[in-house]
């Protein structure tokens, strides 16, 4: 009798969608929506009837509005959110790699809002090509006699070997034939793209001799590949771009090389790691070469293929290359950052990828020391707040054993105080989710990529009460 007592006071659907409470959640989601969760929250609630009954219909009617509400929500929130990236990780992958500079972000608006001239020739009236938009920069740039883009550089590499070596061989080092994330392989890459893998040399030491001999009649190119998240040291040998072009040369084949993370500057210059750049490359004799746009670039995910025109032409008609072509968004933003590089002296301060990999240690531990100082006022005495020195990672298969040196704000918890995965855990639900890294049974706040300390919200749990 209870039961049927409390199973009375649930209303109806009808009663529900009709009652005051969920007029204005019916306004902003929508009928059909409303519904749904409606049924979802009275099954619910009757079947938790004989734990927590509602005294009366009206209470049952608030109840369920409340719980609507937060399901519709959770429903309705953007499953992709901005976070703040601490970990220590300048260019994480899971974390979306470069932060895009204002200029790119106002280029994806304004061709976002309707229609533009991605595929239309304004001086001719007549269709045009997408890759227009960025290939003369990107030419001017590496000094590339031709260039086309794909949507990542996984793609580009697929793209290269499909349209080069479709069942014929190419040859690399044993050394060269990297894993990067998520398991993605490079023998794999090669065979999807229909080409066939033809490995020469041992894991540490590969010689010029070693391509000679496996040169033969279904040979189709010559690559180098970029080593991504590893590096070879102690003894160890490879043959350079340079002697591998004039190889390539003299048996009439073309010389590939995939850059990976891909640069434009000389990072030396600007107190970092010396990588080889794109320019480079090709002044080595490369006939073609693909790298990120995501990454050292620090622009948008991309796959970007310079090279001999000639070469670039033949990729531009595989037919592949349609379902790997870039949209208008990111060829908008694309176009926006390589035009940042045309000012090298205000690059660092434009570039937010170069800005964060270029700060100087003591910008740093002034960011670390702020984010402390807020931290310590708010959060209660279970948990210690420190700023210590760090070193951050470039990340993303870029430089893969070089650190910088930086500072980080460091939470340590009591005895018996959380567990400091509960705190990371709790910061990681926070409007604005921040993101460290644990170390050492300690959260470590990297603040290479912090810009404002304000930005860190504090978990309620864990405030001062």
């Amino acid at each position: 009798m209870k039961q049927n007592s409390a199973l009375q006071i649930l209303p109806s659907i009808d009663q529900l969608l009709r009652h005051e409470t969920l007029q204005p959640l019916i306004a902003e989601h929508g009928r059909s929506a409303v519904l749904a969760q409606s049924k979802t929250e009275v099954a619910r609630l009757r079947n938790e009837l004989d734990n927590c009954a509602p005294d009366s219909r009206d209470t049952a009617i608030e109840l369920l509005g409340q719980r609507i509400n937060g399901g519709l929500q959770a429903l309705f929130a953007p499953s992709l959110k901005p976070v703040l990236n601490l970990s220590g990780i300048v260019l994480h992958t899971n974390l979306g790699r470069a932060c895009y500079p204002q200029p790119a972000i106002d280029a994806m608006v304004a061709v976002s809002q309707g229609a533009s001239n991605l595929e239309y020739n304004l001086s001719t009236g007549k269709r045009g090509r997408r890759d227009d938009h960025v290939e003369q920069w990107i030419c001017r740039l590496t000094g590339a006699e031709a260039a086309t883009t794909v949507n990542n550089n996984a793609a580009a590499v697929m793209l290269v070997l499909n349209t080069l070596a479709a069942g014929r061989n190419v040859i690399v080092s044993r050394g060269e034939l990297i894993e990067i994330g998520g398991s993605f392989r490079m023998p794999a890459i090669m065979q999807s793209a229909g080409c066939k893998l033809r490995e020469v040399g041992t894991t540490n030491r590969t010689h010029l001799v070693d391509y000679e001999n496996a040169i033969g009649r279904k040979t189709a190119a010559l690559m180098k590949v970029h080593p991504s998240n590893y590096e070879v040291q102690g003894f160890n040998k490879s043959v350079s771009a340079k002697e591998l072009a004039a190889l390539a040369k003299s048996r009439n084949l073309p010389l590939y090389d995939d850059l990976g993370s891909g640069s434009l500057i000389d990072l030396a210059a600007h107190g970092l790691p010396a990588e080889r750049t794109a320019q480079q490359a090709l002044q080595e004799g490369c006939d073609l070469i693909t790298f990120s746009g995501d990454k050292l670039l620090g622009g948008p995910q991309c796959g970007i293929i310079a090279g001999k025109r000639a070469l670039i032409k033949r990729i531009d008609k595989n037919p592949m290359k349609r379902a790997m072509r870039l949209d208008k968004v990111t060829l908008a933003a694309l176009e926006a950052v390589l035009k940042l590089y045309a000012n090298p002296d205000q690059l660092t301060s434009q570039l937010p990828s170069l800005r964060m990999l270029t700060r100087s240690t003591e910008e740093i531990d002034k960011l670390a020391t702020q984010l402390a100082t807020r931290l310590r006022a708010n959060l209660n005495d279970a948990i210690k707040v420190t700023t210590e020195s760090c070193q951050s990672q470039i990340g993303s298969g870029a430089l893969p054993t070089r650190t910088l040196p930086s500072m980080a704000t460091v939470l340590r918890t009591a005895a018996d105080g959380p567990a400091i995965k509960t705190l990371a855990a709790a910061l990681r639900q926070l409007p604005v989710p921040v993101i460290g890294r644990i170390h050492d049974d300690a959260l470590w706040l990297d603040c290479r990529t912090l810009d404002d300390p304000s930005q860190v919200g504090i978990p309620v749990e864990f405030t001062r009460q």
